[in-house]
């Protein structure tokens, strides 16, 4: 009777990935090693074989290691890229199998079931990923067996051994673990499968035996590869070039309403699209078009794009015309009727001046929480920044502040007359002090002189001033004028 094909899964360890990621770009025979910071100490983090031979393991002091080793190269360890890295591995990796996920940080997990006779058996398949990851430069490690677990131990503690000769370790479980069924005399997996599974479970709880079962084949352990991102891109083939502006405007808008009616489903928006253009001598020109706000508006967009397009050189024409958002966000569901019409007009026109200036150039003051006047707000770009309310200040501020001016006077008191820019001032009215105290957690040189008395001078020559007293070191200054 045919009970189907026998499953077969291949793990994938790349036991020195991050290592393997650097030197592909900088290769080097010398001893080589990542590190980070754990518990303010500097650890390695991955090495190379050299620095492996030479008795360096991961997790050693970096200071000890260098004690061993003074030659060790090093670099901060950064498991962004590494993540990013092996997501490149799956992607490749799925031209073996559809069914690809990863496993933990360092691994792939591959269902091969039915799959291995495209390259001429499995033998033929392990071959040609030794041989591929060979060329590449990174070190890999081959399990194969019938459940996820036993792919596991063969790849990471023997690639041809026996599943029941394992230790316990390839079990995937804790070293805690690891050590007390040591300590038991249950050092291999079939010494621990033919132990009595109750003391087991009174002992280690329900994850040792769950994890034996998996390895063994008596609970399943599914696959789930990982759901590839939403592509957010159309295109268009000509039948005939074309090199008008209003024609390429017309095929834009074609391409615009699919899209963003994909953006509206998965409710996103575009921050950044990109108009390639295509002519027939193979030539590309592309229109970048970064908008202040997520949009996904088809009326919107389209007449932000006529300023990019009007510079496009058609040569003997255009044949190919692609649309993609470069750059999405998620854009909140709006209420039908509640629409803020002028917010959406401000972000038109920062887009249409930032096509010209660029948006970082385009910038917003917003508050800050600091009773220091020069320090209680904030300059941002208007495009990567809400328009911000709630501006308090418990006394009056001027309109303009500039670095402290001294001035000739003495006393604690507003001077009745001074002299400031080449100009000689009567104070008419003077209102304060307001003392300021400088913030003592921020080392601030222009602060340095300590608490500043202001006050805000009406002088009879018409300037409104603010000036300051500093009572640690006497002297006057002018910090600012109103309006």
């Amino acid at each position: 009777m045919f009970t189907g094909t026998p499953r077969r899964i291949v793990c994938m360890w790349f036991p020195r990935l991050a290592s393997n990621r650097v030197l592909r770009g900088c290769p080097s025979e010398a001893p080589f090693a990542l590190i980070h910071k754990e518990a303010n100490a500097e650890r390695l983090y991955c090495l190379n074989d050299a620095a492996h031979s030479l008795g360096l393991y991961r997790g050693m002091n970096l200071a000890d290691a260098r004690a061993l080793c003074p030659d060790l190269r090093s670099r901060p360890a950064r498991p962004d890229l590494d993540a990013r890295f092996l997501d490149v591995l799956r992607r490749w990796a799925m031209r073996y199998c559809p069914w690809v996920g990863r496993e933990g940080a360092d691994g792939l997990v591959l269902d091969v079931t039915g799959s291995a006779h495209l390259w001429g058996g499995e033998a033929a398949m392990l071959e040609d990923m030794r041989a591929v990851m060979a060329r590449t430069g990174v070190a890999l490690r081959l399990g194969v067996g019938a459940t996820r677990g036993a792919a596991w131990a063969r790849a990471h503690y023997g690639e041809d051994a026996d599943l029941a000769q394992l230790p316990v370790a390839a079990l995937r479980i804790g070293a805690e673990t690891v050590t007390a069924l040591q300590r038991l005399g249950l050092r291999s997996i079939g010494a621990v499968q033919g132990a009595a599974r109750a003391p087991l479970a009174r002992r280690f709880g329900p994850e040792l035996l769950l994890r034996l079962d998996q390895a063994m084949g008596a609970v399943p352990e599914p696959i789930t590869p990982e759901a590839e991102p939403p592509q957010y891109a159309t295109r268009m083939t000509l039948p005939e070039p074309i090199g008008l502006v209003a024609d390429v405007m017309g095929v834009t808008q074609r391409l615009l309403e699919p899209l963003c009616a994909k953006l509206r489903a998965q409710h996103m928006g575009a921050r950044r699209l990109l108009l390639t253009l295509r002519r027939v001598d193979q030539a590309s020109q592309q229109v970048d078009l970064r908008l202040a706000a997520p949009m996904r508006d088809t009326a919107r967009i389209l007449p932000l794009f006529q300023r990019g397009i009007d510079t496009i050189e058609a040569g003997f024409g255009i044949d190919m015309i692609r649309l993609e958002a470069v750059l999405v966000e998620p854009l909140a569901v709006q209420q039908i009727g509640h629409v803020d019409h002028g917010n959406d007009r401000l972000n038109d026109l920062i887009t249409r001046i930032g096509t010209r200036i660029g948006l970082e150039n385009i910038q917003r003051f917003q508050p800050a929480d600091s009773h220091i006047p020069e320090h209680s707000f904030l300059i941002v770009p208007a495009a990567h920044s809400p328009s911000a309310s709630g501006w308090h200040a418990p006394r009056p501020r001027p309109i303009t502040l500039f670095p402290p001016e001294p001035i000739m006077a003495k006393g604690a008191e507003p001077p009745a007359r001074f002299r400031w820019r080449r100009m000689s001032f009567s104070t008419g009215r003077a209102v304060g002090p307001e003392r300021i105290a400088p913030e003592w957690w921020f080392e601030n040189p222009a602060w340095a002189s300590g608490l500043r008395d202001y006050w805000k001078v009406d002088t009879r020559e018409g300037r409104r001033l603010w000036l300051f007293y500093t009572p640690q070191s006497p002297g006057w200054y002018v910090h600012g004028e109103f309006a």
